[in-house]
């Protein structure tokens, strides 16, 4: 059995976990503080890629960055290819993904106590120092869902990969691509072996969430 699939996806939905905890904490800490107005207009676009079809968010990717478009032809030139290529499933599921962790850090920034803020401000602490050790650790909860809801998104992310980098075995197959193909060619013993494998890690991956919640219903 070839674990390339596996790995993969592993490691597609890992670097771009990554990408999404520092943008969608970035994202949600300063789209919070913005004037209401502001902060609806960027609600909808942030979180536009949670409700569009993937494949639609995969072709959009792909008129970003094909090779024929500026960006794409620019990026081409200094010898990266982002279509047909691994790492441009680290883009497809990143951007698929991304809302979730945006959603759910910018719920927990709304809820945490500002004044713990300020008395940490009057006390000379600066911003970065209380946002990284009062801020963030309040909001740890919230944060890690984030986190692990993102990852198992990246990670079961179908729709925009197989748009923007296809199905090629050892290069660019991810669990769910290999799920498909190997349901069209009638191979459903390893298909079946391969949802298995998904439903395995997914289910992990909601306990982890569920551990979480109970976690802070508790406190």
């Amino acid at each position: 059995m070839d674990l390339y699939p596996l790995y993969n996806s592993l490691r597609i939905a890992f670097f771009s976990t990554i990408i999404i905890f520092f943008s969608g904490i970035f994202f949600a800490y300063y789209v919070a503080k913005l004037p209401r107005l502001v902060k609806g207009i960027l609600d909808v676009v942030l979180t536009l890629p949670l409700v569009l079809p993937p494949t639609v968010v995969g072709y959009f990717l792909i008129l970003v960055f094909g090779v024929r478009t500026p960006i794409g032809g620019f990026l081409n030139r200094l010898g990266i290819r982002v279509v047909m290529t691994w790492y441009g499933g680290i883009l497809a599921a990143s951007v698929v993904a991304f809302p979730l962790m945006y959603r759910t850090a910018r719920g927990a920034f709304e809820a945490f106590d500002e004044n713990l803020s300020h008395a940490g401000k009057t006390l000379g602490l600066s911003n970065s120092y209380v946002f990284w050790h009062i801020r963030m650790p309040a909001c740890r909860d919230g944060i890690i869902a984030g986190v692990v809801l993102s990852f198992a998104r990246a990670l079961g992310e179908y729709g925009a990969t197989s748009m923007l980098i296809g199905y090629t075995p050892g290069r660019t197959a991810t669990i769910s691509t290999t799920v498909y193909q190997l349901w069209r060619i009638n191979d459903e013993r390893s298909a079946f072996i391969w949802v298995l494998v998904n439903l395995a890690i997914s289910a992990v991956v909601l306990l982890a969430v569920n551990l979480l919640e109970d976690k802070r219903r508790r406190r």
